[in-house]
């Protein structure tokens, strides 16, 4: 159902500067056209490496936009449909599941070329969903992505052929590539699931050469003992600590460097079934600030402990701003904070929580955070510290032990993008009114249970729309309004037409 509905919407949003501009001589991707891409490109995952989602043509706008008509359509690859395209001069480059990746003319839907990867045939045993492929990147003449059977691969722009590969793991072991990479600087950066079977080493963030797939660096997301955060595990063996993912896509500032990615939940999930309720288990759930030449974690923040799979993987919105949040509605300030002053801000709801939460970009330094849809997992949030303490009553203490928690492990917030738009410094932001009832079913770490709950979901209460939109203020935190719906939302975008 996804693939019906995503792939003539895709077509209809490039169609306006697509009829205009026919694939011409190819012109290699630079780091300079990546950082300032032509307003008719869109060169990566949310088309700037801020992770805005914003595009800059105004052409269609609100008066006009209802004359919007479906011009072509293709039929996609099978599988699960969470693909987002780039386009470059003219052409549409589209990540199918299973690592079939298609050039279309974007004015005609002509296929200019497809490759379509031999994939061991036994993926699915060691990974839950093998097929997904979220986006590519592209830089020179080569278009890059990670694949189901754990490479880096690059194929020719122009024709599709495999310019080079580089084995990333041995995918028996663990480590599955949903997301594609970024581009920063000339560098590759990727981060992936990673199942228990293949934990700690498989819980990584790599850099690699974007000219050749030589490996440049890979950072664990799991604090090994005996460095810094490795108590925060207790005494756990290192083999023990599971499943700390980064499965969706950085983001990067140039100036500062930094690439900020999010982090998952760990195997199991139920704290009391690893080492306690009381540790950390860094870097689970947290934002990760890393130098983009060495992967050097120059700051993190944890944004939850987590007991029932709420992942904080999702974008990252780089902004400057002012920073003046409403105390009407924004629930936890850091009282050092200077009402209007600017900041370079991480921001954006960045897990299934659906908690917005507003970092100084260059720091980690706690801003503010406010919940947006029900939520009672977050009791409380040190407005000085940032450390957040848990709502007891939704912590888990042996199996079988039953909660009522909202949101679910759907979210909340979930891989469905959120949106920033400059014409009024707003966020956008899909959302889901939902809660459930979860159990451990577990008191010790398995390979047969990944997170070790079973859940029950339902509506929130006192709504009869599980979908939402809210339109946030980057600057005060305020929603300036919210659309809701009996079905789920999927990602958006912004426009220069203020759509």
């Amino acid at each position: 159902m996804r693939s019906i509905k995503q792939a003539p919407l895709a077509a209809l949003l490039v169609s306006s500067c697509a009829l205009a501009q026919a694939p011409a001589a190819f012109v290699p991707v630079t780091d300079a056209m990546l950082q300032h891409p032509d307003p008719a490109d869109w060169l990566m995952w949310r088309r700037t490496l801020d992770t805005w989602g914003y595009s800059p043509l105004d052409q269609v706008d609100t008066r006009n936009v209802h004359n919007l008509r479906m011009v072509w359509t293709r039929a996609l690859g099978p599988g699960i449909q969470e693909g987002t395209p780039l386009v470059y001069r003219g052409v549409m480059y589209f990540p199918n599941p299973s690592d079939l990746v298609q050039a279309f003319d974007a004015a005609s839907g002509d296929e200019l070329w497809e490759y379509r990867r031999s994939l061991p045939s036994d993926l699915a045993q060691y990974f839950p969903v093998p097929s997904i492929n979220r986006n590519l990147a592209i830089f020179g003449n080569s278009i890059i992505d990670t694949s189901a059977d754990d490479f880096l691969y690059a194929l020719d722009a122009r024709t599709g052929a495999l310019q080079w590969e580089t084995k990333l793991f041995d995918y028996h072991h663990g480590a599955q590539q949903t997301s594609g990479p970024i581009i920063a600087n000339g560098k590759v950066i990727s981060g992936r699931g990673c199942e228990p079977e293949g934990s700690p080493a498989a819980c990584v963030i790599m850099a690699h050469d974007a000219r050749t797939g030589r490996e440049l660096w890979r950072r664990r997301t799991i604090a090994a003992p005996g460095e810094p955060g490795g108590d925060s595990w207790g005494n756990l063996p290192d083999d023990e600590r599971w499943h700390v993912g980064s499965w969706m896509v950085p983001s990067y500032d140039p100036e500062l460097n930094l690439i900020f990615a999010g982090t998952s939940v760990t195997s199991p999930a139920p704290k009391f079934a690893i080492a306690g309720n009381d540790k950390k288990y860094l870097y689970h759930n947290s934002t990760l600030a890393l130098n983009a030449d060495t992967g050097e974690i120059v700051w993190y923040y944890q944004h939850i402990v987590d007991h029932w799979d709420f992942d904080h993987p999702f974008e990252r919105l780089l902004v400057e701003t002012a920073v003046a949040p409403d105390r009407s509605q924004v629930t936890w300030i850091n009282p050092r904070l200077k009402p209007g002053e600017r900041r370079k801000v991480v921001t954006g709801i960045p897990g299934k929580t659906g908690i917005v939460y507003t970092l100084d970009r260059a720091t980690g330094e706690f801003l503010w955070a406010r919940p947006t849809v029900l939520q009672n997992v977050v009791k409380s949030i040190d407005g000085v510290t940032g450390d957040v303490t848990v709502n007891p009553e939704t912590e888990f203490v042996e199996q079988g032990q039953e909660r009522f928690v909202c949101p679910t492990a759907l979210g909340g917030k979930n891989w469905p993008s959120g949106t920033y738009s400059p014409l009024g410094n707003v966020m956008f932001f899909p959302l889901q009114n939902t809660c459930m009832t979860a159990k451990p079913t577990l008191s010790h770490p398995s390979l047969n249970s990944l997170y070790g709950l079973d859940t029950h979901l339902q509506l929130a209460p006192n709504t009869e729309d599980e979908g939402t939109v809210q339109a946030i203020s980057v600057e005060t935190g305020k929603t300036l309004w919210k659309y809701e719906q009996r079905a789920a939302m999927l990602s958006l975008v912004s426009t220069a037409g203020g759509l």
